[in-house]
């Protein structure tokens, strides 16, 4: 039976040589926006790391396509339709019903859900993920796998200046100037209708008035819906040292170790997962589950999916993900809330919430894969969350060390759970 409690007194170490590895890869190697050759070049070269530092026999860099400019695309027709529907109020509420209508379809469809629905209207790219596997000694009895992703953020600008409060409340201003023009356009199609007098606007209806008076002062909105056109600025990449290479480097640092000790499993096999483009919507963990369907269900096979390991205080694992939508493997969840407090090592339990977006757990669980997210951010975004700030200079040593610490009893479990089997 394996011994991994030197790995686990060894956490500070393991911690530093991620955070060594971490600043190269953002110091010499271009820019890793979805789809880019600065995302392929970190996964190759986290590839070969996998292969000749950590003994993985198996090291694949795999391509996709993807359309990454679409997942905040969504935004420019939502908006616009919003806008629409402000003037539609005044000559054709029917219009103006049927814009922000449809401005909303995309948005839950897009981003609520994540789908591919316009996806093709912007162009195309090829991303990349890598499947790397050390295998075990004897008979395949169990797999897990540490998942990362190697692609970084375009910087939203508003985070930066006025932090997470600001962000959240520019959005919810703005989609929500979207909803009270279409509550608006409702009411003032069905009093037409009555009336007899769709596009009548001569004052002869009083709650007609009232609506055009609402209208008008609903030019309020109107700033943060403009204000959300540049949501996101695509010109600026950040350096994505904390979301995601701390999730990259949490397998390959296990691996890393387990190689440098000399531990070979007997009936485990340890494998890591990159899956690119984790910022354009989950595509790369997407494209990963179609290209290897099927193929790990000969054994019982965990995914542990890790996403912005930065502060210890808010180690999580997230029993739910997708905006609430998607359930997380309750017992891989529960896993890594036992190994935790096993080395008594604070973690919570928690989910990724409605406007908090995904992780790429969200994507296996979708597909029938058994996996869970673990995070290590404070839900309320802080200032280097998709900024500038998410540089080498920022990262947790310590956040780092308590995630690896207990990953690897993570390991360790279920290891002696299938061996005894």
């Amino acid at each position: 039976m394996a011994n991994f409690q030197k790995l686990i007194d060894e956490k500070d170490k393991a911690a530093k040589y991620m955070v060594d590895e971490i600043t190269h890869i953002c110091k010499d190697m271009p820019k890793r926006d979805p789809g880019s050759e600065g995302e392929k070049v970190a996964c190759e070269y986290m590839a070969d790391v996998l292969k000749n530092e950590c003994g993985c026999e198996r090291a694949d860099v795999e391509s996709f396509s993807e359309h990454p400019g679409s997942f905040y695309g969504w935004l420019y027709i939502t908006l616009t339709c919003a806008l629409i529907g402000l003037v539609s109020i005044f000559f054709v509420p029917i219009l103006g019903i049927v814009a922000v209508s449809i401005g909303f379809i995309v948005m839950f469809l897009q981003f609520g859900f994540y789908k591919k629905t316009i996806d093709k209207l912007f162009p195309e790219k090829t991303g990349h993920n890598v499947t790397a596997i050390k295998k075990c000694t004897g008979e395949v009895k169990g797999r897990v796998f540490f998942n990362g992703h190697p692609d970084a953020a375009w910087e939203w600008p508003v985070n930066r200046m006025l932090g997470g409060i600001g962000f959240e409340g520019h959005a919810i201003l703005g989609i929500g100037g979207a909803l009270y023009y279409l509550v608006l356009n409702c009411i003032a199609a069905a009093n037409g209708f009555m009336a007899g007098i769709i596009t009548d606007y001569t004052a002869t209806n009083p709650v007609l008035n009232t609506v055009y008076l609402c209208a008008l002062g609903g030019i309020a909105f109107v700033p943060f819906i403009l204000g959300l056109y540049r949501m996101w600025n695509k010109n600026l990449v950040v350096d994505g040292a904390n979301d995601n290479l701390t999730g990259c480097y949490m397998g390959i640092a296990i691996l890393k170790a387990m190689h440098d000790e000399g531990i070979e499993l007997e009936h485990t096999e340890v494998g890591v997962i990159l899956s690119g483009s984790e910022e354009a919507g989950l595509r790369g963990a997407k494209a990963w589950c179609e290209q290897h369907k099927g193929e790990f269900d000969d054994v019982p096979t965990w995914i542990y999916s890790y996403d912005t390991i930065h502060d210890a205080k808010f180690l999580m694992a997230n029993y739910r993900d997708l905006n609430g939508t998607v359930k997380a493997d309750k017992e891989i969840s529960d896993s890594f809330i036992t190994a935790a407090k096993e080395l008594d090592i604070a973690c919570k339990k928690g989910w990724v919430p409605p406007l908090g977006g995904a992780t790429d757990s969200a994507a296996f669980a979708q597909a029938g894969f058994r996996a869970t997210g673990i995070t290590g951010l404070n839900h309320n975004l802080e200032s280097y969350y998709h900024t500038r700030y998410d540089s080498y200079d920022n990262l947790s040593e310590d956040g780092l060390a308590k995630c690896y610490a207990v990953s690897v009893k993570c390991l360790d479990n279920f290891d002696k759970n299938i061996s005894n089997k």
